[in-house]
This record gives structure tokens, sequence and C-alpha cells, in this order.
């Protein structure tokens, strides 16, 4: 197959590089350590720049901006939403509108920022005998204008909720793609939060998660021709797409309306994939400000000084649930969902 149906081939970097309508993608993957009576690492932090602990190292996992606690402490969001995909491992979330949960090994979690929010996102190390490793994609999905000062809004999308779509090529080989937004012929994700750019249909947003079995053959459906599509090529040996030998870590941005092969190697393959219509208003950003005018960065600025988006209603900054307790989400409402 000719590669005219790739417009680009970048490297993966830290954050991953987006396409509108979404802002950027991070790939968080960690072998914590065993856990200790804190729900942090049983191991020496020192050496590590607690607080700001992003760096490469032996050990394969970081704090991040946890002190105790891996993970990214209380701090405000606005303009945009947080989808969570994590694949290992658990997030325990709190939130400044008094919502909490815990959630992983498949579950989603969809957040609209909107006009402000505070949150903090911490990974309990629960197993204190044996390792705890995490794996967590984070996408930004921009708001438009219109919704940019929307109500804020959670909801979770829990792994058995999350439908799968199953190919088969003719060699018997298995490509399954999770449908957390968007949708593969019968195949539709739960619906995304009310104010998303995701949950008009026409603007074909889609997020799916890939993984393809070695020597397995899939090609991706057509979208519009207006549609941004970026496929992030992030574990395996080698894989074809398009007829292009793919054998590091990529994000190849493709057109959505042409056909493209994927063609594993001789291991499995993962990817995710990114797409929608791009929204095509200017973005102006400021950390986890997201505006389309400078002055809307200001006026979020004032926003959280005077308001702090609802202030902190939890004992600390890097506040985690209880051990004991299982996958589960409050909700403003008070409304809770458990999980086993």
């Amino acid at each position: 197959m000719s590669n005219a149906s790739i417009k680009s081939i970048k490297p993966l970097g830290f954050p991953w590089q987006t396409q509108d309508p979404f802002l950027f993608c991070v790939h968080h993957l960690d072998f914590y350590p065993n856990g200790n009576e804190h729900l942090g690492p049983d191991a020496s932090l020192e050496g590590r720049v607690l607080g700001q602990d992003f760096a490469p190292n032996k050990e394969g996992w970081r704090m991040y901006h946890g002190q105790k606690v891996p993970g990214f402490p209380a701090h405000p969001h606005c303009g945009f939403e947080t989808v969570s995909i994590v694949t290992n491992g658990l997030v325990d979330h709190s939130d400044s509108l008094g919502a909490a949960g815990r959630f992983g090994f498949g579950d989603v979690q969809w957040m609209t920022a909107g006009k402000g929010v505070q949150h903090c996102e911490m990974f309990p190390l629960l197993k204190q005998d044996e390792d705890n490793p995490l794996e967590l994609f984070q996408i930004w999905l921009n708001l438009p204008r219109s919704s940019k000062k929307a109500e804020p809004y959670f909801a979770m999308l829990w792994n058995d909720t999350i439908p799968e779509y199953e190919a088969v090529d003719e060699h018997g080989k298995k490509t399954n793609v999770r449908v957390i937004a968007g949708k593969i012929d019968a195949v539709v994700a739960p619906p995304p939060a009310p104010d998303s750019w995701a949950a008009n249909a026409d603007n074909e947003v889609a997020i799916w998660t890939i993984r393809m079995e070695a020597g397995a053959h899939f090609k991706l459906p057509c979208a519009s021709a207006f549609v941004n599509r970026s496929l992030y090529f992030y574990s395996g040996e080698t894989i074809s797409i398009a007829g292009q030998q793919v054998t590091k870590p990529q994000a190849v941005e493709l057109y959505a309306d042409q056909d493209v092969e994927l063609i594993s190697g001789n291991t499995d393959c993962y990817l995710l994939l990114l797409q929608g219509k791009p929204i095509g208003e200017p973005v102006v950003q400021h950390g986890p400000f997201v505006g389309n005018t400078q002055e809307d960065i200001q006026q979020a600025f004032r926003d959280y000084q005077q308001t702090q988006f609802g202030g902190w209603p939890w004992s600390t900054y890097e506040h985690v649930h209880p051990r004991e307790k299982g996958r589960f989400a409050r909700y403003p409402d008070g409304r809770e969902e458990v999980r086993m």
C-alpha cells in the first residue's frame, strides 16, 4: 500500500504530540515496588527531586509531583477535558466538588473541567508483598468556546462497560479494539460527557486502544476527510502501517478517509488511536488553563484566585482512599457506584 495514506511519522516524546481537537496525550508506565503503610513506595526516595520527579531512572518508576504517594496532588484545570485510561494499576481521584473515586485495571475516567475544578490523581500502591505496576494514558480533549464554561462533570466508564470490537484475519489472527469513544461498525462507545466535543457524533471523535496479535492484519475503517487522525504505536517489536515499516515507538498522522492496513510483526503490537473533527479555534494555554484568548487565561487566574474552583474539602492535597477500599466512584450529588 502506498505511503500516501500517511501525513507524517514522528518519535513519541513525553508527552505525545496530538492534533486538534486534542491538546496532548501522556503515557505513564511505571514499575512501582511494594507499597508501604502510607500507600507509597516501600523504597528509598533519596536522590529524587520530590514534587518534580519526572526523570527516567534505573528503578523504572517516578513520584511525579507526589511527596509520599506517586501522582499529581491537587491542581486546577479549566477549559478542556481529561480522559484517563488506566490499563494496569489504580488511580485515586478526589476533587473540589467533593467527588471521589478509585479506578483502574481497564477503567476510564472522563472529566470535563469546564469553568474550573481542582482534583488530585494519586497512584496508591496497595500491595505490600508484591510489585505495583501502573500504566495509564491521559488525554486532554479541548472544549469549543461555547462549552469552555460548562459545569464541571466526571463520569466513570468501567472496564466491563467499554465495548470491544474483534477482527479475525484470514489466518485466524486477532485484533481487539476497545472503543472508548466513537464506534466501529455496530460497536458503539458509552456516551461521553454531555458538553464534550465528542458528544456530537458529527465530530467523529474516536479514542480506541488496539491490541494486535503477532502477525495479524487489520484495516482501519475510514472516516471523513476533514477528520484529524493520529495513531500511536507504543509497544511491540515492529509493525507495518500503510506499507511503512515502523520499528520503534512513533506517532503516525494519517489521512482519515484512506484505507490503512496494519500488519503486526513477530510480537503483539499495541496502539492508541485518536481522531476527531478539528474545533478550529485559537488555543491559548497556560499549564492546566486553556482558553481562546490571553484574556481568557487572565480571567481563569482571577476566577481561581477568588474561588479556588470550589476549594479543597480533603485533609491533604495528596488524598488517597483507605487501602481496603475497592474500585468506586462517588459523584458530587452523593450517588455512589461500587465495583469489586
